[in-house]
């Protein structure tokens, strides 16, 4: 073992501040968790650990001072025989043996361990002995046990989308457990109740675990002219009697736009008509058709002129409206 003065890189007349503030200097360096592939650093700080042992005790380094021990620690042969020695010899972390005298305390083993908690943040919970024992970091080969990482849980999202989303711009927002607002791409021919999982997205983990997923749950948002069946959509259009009788060509609202759509002539409330592919996305990439139901709805309030005509054509023309079924 060299000389801990010179392992330390101080003076040998060096101030206790000094000798503590050069050994903070290389554990931070040389710590065994901060080079974990270099074997060099780790010898470097076993020797820094136990140069701290003796001259970072008072009572030891004055021991050192006047040759009644070595730089590690043992105590030197005299006449009559180990001034002090106890004959206890301990085994640290490593099997490093580590001579403890039996002249009591001094700042070794609670200064090492307060130290290394300062650079540290509190790693090798355990009470040093001499700097080696227990679970402090008292060898090269010590290792401090990190807490576990533990990934966090899933974040469950419920997404509510627009028709219109669907159709036009194929994205919806969705804000994550983080605050953060992201765009989501809707998949082809999304429907009520589809999940879609965005990865690491979710909860935090503890001690630096990876994220949980979050799981984005598609719900479609209630529309007030349309209702959705599967890929389809269904359109109650309301005609006046006229348009009925007549025939007209009618604005019709859809998801891309309004269109004319061709009523013909003696329409019956309850017919449907059929507008291709203005419906829903498909998984396939097509697109649902959008049925228009006619509803006649009478004038608001009454007509003497068409009283008369209905009475007149109720005995011109009589027509049944209502099947045998009905009778």
């Amino acid at each position: 073992m060299r000389d801990p003065y010179s392992v330390l890189g101080v003076a040998k007349n060096a101030s206790e501040g000094d000798i503590k503030k050069a050994f903070r200097k290389l554990a931070k360096k040389y710590h065994p968790d901060q080079n974990k592939d270099d074997p060099t650093a780790q010898k470097r700080f076993a020797e820094a650990n136990q140069a701290y042992e003796i001259i970072g005790d008072k009572e030891k380094r004055a021991q050192f001072d006047r040759g009644e021990i070595d730089a590690e620690g043992k105590q030197r042969f005299h006449a009559g025989g180990f001034d002090g020695f106890t004959g206890h010899e301990d085994f640290g972390a490593g099997g490093r043996r580590s001579y403890r005298s039996s002249g009591g305390g001094g700042a070794g083993g609670g200064s090492f361990d307060d130290i290394l908690n300062d650079i540290f943040g509190g790693f090798g919970g355990g009470k040093a002995r001499g700097g080696a024992a227990g679970g402090g970091f008292g060898g090269a080969g010590a290792r401090a046990k990190a807490p576990p990482k533990t990934k966090g849980s899933n974040a469950d999202i419920v997404a509510r989308v627009s028709l219109e989303d669907i159709v036009n711009s194929g994205k919806t927002q969705v804000t994550l457990p983080s605050g953060k607002t992201v765009n989501v791409t809707l998949p082809k021919g999304v429907v009520e109740g589809e999940k879609i999982r965005l990865k690491g997205q979710g909860h935090p983990g503890e001690n630096g675990g990876p994220s949980g997923d979050a799981m984005v749950e598609i719900g479609l948002k209630p529309h007030k002219l349309f209702e959705v069946k599967g890929s389809d959509l269904h359109l109650d259009l309301p005609l006046t009697l006229y348009e009925a009788v007549l025939g007209a060509k009618v604005r019709t609202p859809t998801l891309s736009g309004a269109v004319n759509l061709t009523i013909p002539a003696n329409a019956s409330s309850g017919k449907s008509m059929r507008l291709k592919g203005k419906g829903l996305p498909t998984k396939t990439g097509g697109h649902g058709d959008l049925l228009v139901k006619l509803q006649i709805v009478m004038p608001p309030h009454g007509d003497d002129e068409l009283d008369t005509l209905m009475k007149a054509w109720k005995e011109i023309t009589p027509y049944r409206a209502r099947g045998p079924e009905f009778d």
